[in-house]
């Protein structure tokens, strides 16, 4: 009797959806049937930079990478990155990358124990779920920041809703307190579904409030492979079908 697939709802913008739903199929195969519905779409902006001399920038996205491709040429070759994915996109896009290999707190800390030898500029999205410019500013160095992209709000995708509305178990990996609060608000009237919750971290966990759910994980780390570890722990507690 063959093994019926767990739906993964992916609700990552769609260019890191389909990735992570790549690497959901390669670590697990048939046991998994991810189903996207991007819950935020990325637009890049064409921002006037802030005047000045900049020794680095500070990336915590590779959504923030990708934007700033375009003014490439007017900033600096030093990239602070919050972990490896994002100096990956760094490094393909021509920066000298360093990685932090952790969150916001890590990121600050690295920068901090090896400062540039100026000004720093973090280009972000509009919206963040840590102030980076205020925890540089407040160790002592220069920096300002670009609002260099937005992530605009999507609806779930009707084959998401379809599979909400059906009393299945559901895995849902969330890697953002923005985007679990989307998800809150997107879940139609008549959910049936038991949701099992992979969060990225304690703040995108909070960001789901007092949503019902069957269960809920927390990475142990924020990236992509604590992820499909969590999508893991969830999988082996689902209740036979």
């Amino acid at each position: 009797m063959a093994t019926q697939s767990a739906p993964i709802l992916v609700t990552r913008p769609l260019a890191e959806g389909q990735a992570f739903a790549q690497a959901l199929t390669a670590r697990f195969g048939a046991r998994v049937r991810p189903v996207l519905s991007p819950l935020l779409a990325p637009r890049d902006l064409t921002p006037l930079l802030p005047e000045g001399d900049y020794a680095a920038v500070v990336f915590t996205s590779a959504q923030a990478v990708h934007a700033a491709r375009a003014m490439a040429a007017r900033l600096p070759k030093l990239a602070w990155c919050v972990g490896r994915k994002t100096a990956e996109a760094a490094t393909a896009a021509g920066f000298q990358s360093r990685s932090a290999e952790g969150d916001a707190e890590a990121l600050v800390m690295a920068i901090a124990a090896a400062p540039p030898p100026g000004s720093i500029l973090y280009l972000r999205g509009v919206d963040t779920a840590s102030n980076i410019l205020v925890k540089l500013r407040n160790i002592g160095l220069q920096a300002e920041e670009t609002i260099v992209y937005i992530q605009e709000p999507q609806a779930l995708m009707p084959q998401a809703l379809a599979l909400l509305q059906d009393p299945v178990d559901v895995i849902v990996p969330l890697f953002s307190p923005r985007t679990a609060q989307l998800f809150r608000a997107a879940l139609p009237g008549e959910t049936r579904a038991r949701l099992h919750i992979a969060a990225m971290s304690g703040n995108v966990a909070e960001g789901l409030g007092d949503l019902p759910h069957a269960a809920l994980t927390i990475a142990s780390h924020p990236d992509a492979p604590a992820m499909l570890d969590a999508v893991e722990t969830l999988l082996v507690r689902l209740p036979p079908p």
